[in-house]
């Protein structure tokens, strides 16, 4: 964002703040920019993938609903039971939901037994993929299905080169297939899923991004050769084959890639740690904004009284000094330029103390803004979210419950 024009929108963002009903720290996520995300992630995503929404990355339902319908998907990727929970009672019976990590069987167990109220027609033993990353798990899911008598649908992690889990060779994944196939009426095969972050996030020096993603697809390809040719009785057009992730979607495109579901939620908010090559065509649409509760000329730190004047002189930043309400957030301030928390007074989730130059014009009330490093564990920091549209505050939206 050039200087200027960051400049006026966080002015007229500041305002806003000031002129709203409470001043608390809040999460800010600017639709607009969300909006110019998701066409972008549109443009990006070849014809003859799905885009499935990942939901730890984004977990608020009501920006999941919004997003979902802006990007006219009804897939989800989620991570959470509670998520689960809260997301599944509001879906409808058009909805396909990919577990993003193996889940214990006594969480899957307790997801049903506790089945959320749904009049929407969601179904949650068919519309729900449940991911497996060995046979021992397979075989929980199959006594879990006997137990509550429905049938179930498992997608099977492959590890593609991130080695987090999954089936890492084809004689493995072909006893987890055989084992599926011998449960038939307990068990569907729904498809695979192989997760491919290290592509762009190895060291040039060890193995280059297009070496890397050559090898990922490779094997990705040979596990469904394996399907198709060796359990022809569990093939369908209808499998879902998921992968990529907000920093390598962009790579997978139509002849280069044996996926058909491509998942991302990051991308469309863009925290700083998202801030990478293959995602310079996304613009940050979140931030973190706090009042400033107190102004002080000069800073004083504990026991170094009789420094003061001495680190005036050492850094103009140190001649007015903040404390802003809470703090310690995983995030980097962003604005008024040159924000930063004092080193030696050091970080205080209550009240942190600040310095910045003299041009920031900050006085008691104005509010400070930041870029946090990820969505998906700092959000969770804040009971909700404050939408922002052309510059003005929305009604809240409710971010999802952690229980």
């Amino acid at each position: 964002m050039h200087n200027d024009k960051k400049t006026t929108y966080f002015q007229q963002l500041n305002q806003a703040l000031k002129n709203h009903e409470r001043t608390i720290p809040s999460l800010l996520i600017d639709l607009d920019q969300l909006d110019k995300n998701i066409s972008v992630l549109k443009a990006s995503i070849s014809s003859s993938m799905a885009f499935r929404i990942v939901v730890k990355s984004l977990p608020s339902l009501e920006l999941v609903h919004y997003i979902m319908e802006k990007a006219s998907t009804n897939k989800l990727m989620v991570f959470h039971q509670p998520f689960l929970t809260h997301l599944t009672a509001s879906c409808d019976d058009k909805a396909d939901v990919l577990m993003g990590k193996p889940m214990p069987i006594k969480t899957a167990y307790y997801y049903y037994k506790n089945l959320p109220k749904n009049e929407l027609n969601f179904n949650p033993y068919q519309q729900i993929q449940w991911l497996v990353d060995t046979t021992e798990r397979i075989q929980q899911y199959i006594d879990l299905a006997k137990k509550i008598g429905q049938q179930l649908r498992l997608n099977l992690e492959i590890d593609v080169g991130l080695h987090r889990g999954g089936f890492s060779n084809l004689a493995p994944l072909a006893k987890a297939l055989a084992l599926i196939q011998a449960n038939s009426k307990h068990v569907s095969f729904s498809g695979l899923m192989g997760y491919d972050p290290h592509v762009v996030k190895l060291p040039k020096l060890i193995r280059s991004e297009q070496k890397a993603f050559q090898l990922s697809v490779n094997f990705y390809q040979q596990c469904k050769d394996l399907i198709q040719q060796e359990f022809p009785n569990l093939w369908q057009d209808t499998l879902t084959f998921n992968g990529a992730g907000s920093p390598t979607i962009s790579l997978h495109k139509e002849g280069n890639s044996p996926l058909n579901d491509v998942s991302a939620g990051s991308c469309l908010v863009k925290p700083t740690d998202f801030d990478i090559p293959t995602l310079a065509r996304y613009a940050p649409a979140c931030y973190i904004a706090t009042p400033v509760l107190k102004k002080f000329s000069g800073t004083t730190i504990p026991t170094m009284e009789g420094m003061k004047r001495m680190l005036n002189q050492i850094n103009k930043s140190n001649r007015q000094s903040y404390f802003i309400y809470g703090g310690f957030w995983k995030a980097d301030y962003y604005y008024p330029t040159g924000t930063k928390a004092n080193g030696l007074f050091g970080n205080s989730t209550n009240q942190t103390m600040l310095n910045a130059p003299p041009t920031a014009n900050l006085e008691v009330d104005d509010f400070v803004f930041l870029r946090p490093h990820q969505s998906e564990f700092v959000f969770l920091h804040f009971g909700c979210i404050l939408p922002i549209r052309d510059g003005e505050l929305l009604s809240a939206w409710q971010l999802l419950r952690n229980y």
